[in-house]
């Protein structure tokens, strides 16, 4: 899954792109291997602000437009917490949404089922602006899990496809770096679809002492080399030329994993 942020203060400033480039990249993230393109209008790094709902749509509706247009079989994802958003994006020829919140909304989840839509839960403590302060669990894997499948089985209760739900566990939402590693080494053993996002995110700077987000590349491809071993089923990433060529090399090297 490619990430494409339509946005000015992403955490990883050479992902930010406008209107204007936000289709090339898009089409190139396919080209490249992707098989999801994740298009999202609001930046929910740490301390991020939230904007508002006609900016959002004013960012994401033309992208994913001009991408269906342009490629009508390719899979689209909305990375949203706002229910108006998710059902515009759908409209406008999405095919997932990504929930960063968790469907923490009532409306997120009424949407998902009454369109019968893909749908990705994330695990988040707290709120972009203060997720990172101070985040506690007792059992960090025990309890992001059993808020996720709790979260899914509420949309299969309601009639949702269990195939259409992915789980998210939110690294670096809320998580310390043991708290990260620790949802790493763990990955579920639910019945739901996995998705991991580590990407260039801050773990490599305590882990790797990577501050620049330009020197994070190889400690995000190192994980997701573990992600493959451990059947993880889509990696959201930034450099989707790299991932790929990553992923069909250990599928050549071990072909019991593709």
């Amino acid at each position: 899954m490619g990430i494409l942020n339509v946005t000015p203060d992403s955490f990883h400033a050479a992902s930010r792109v406008d209107l204007d480039t936000a289709i090339e990249r898009g089409l190139k993230m396919w080209t490249s291997g992707a098989d999801w393109v994740d298009v999202g209008g609001e930046s929910t790094r740490p301390g991020a602000e939230s904007i508002d709902a006609v900016e959002e749509a004013a960012r994401i509706i033309p992208v994913i437009q001009a991408l269906r247009a342009a490629n009508p079989n390719g899979l689209i994802s909305i990375d949203t917490r706002r229910a108006e958003i998710a059902n515009a994006a759908l409209d406008a020829g999405a095919n997932m949404v990504n929930d960063v919140s968790g469907l923490r909304d009532p409306a997120m989840a009424a949407l998902v089922i009454e369109r019968g839509c893909a749908v990705c839960i994330m695990h988040m403590l707290g709120e972009p602006g203060n997720m990172q302060q101070d985040p506690e669990y007792d059992n960090v894997v025990e309890e992001v899990y059993k808020s996720l499948t709790s979260a899914a089985s509420k949309l299969v209760e309601s009639g949702l496809d269990s195939g259409l739900i992915c789980l998210d566990p939110g690294i670096g939402f809320g998580k310390t770096l043991t708290h990260n590693l620790e949802l790493l080494h763990s990955r579920s053993d639910s019945d739901y679809s996995i998705l991991w996002g580590v990407s260039r995110k801050s773990m490599f700077a305590q882990l790797l002492d990577r501050q620049d987000t330009e020197q994070r590349l190889a400690g995000t491809l190192g994980v997701a080399a573990h992600a493959m071993l451990e059947g993880v089923d889509i990696l959201r990433v930034h450099d989707v030329e790299a991932h790929a060529d990553l992923l069909t090399t250990l599928a050549t090297l071990r072909p019991e994993l593709s």
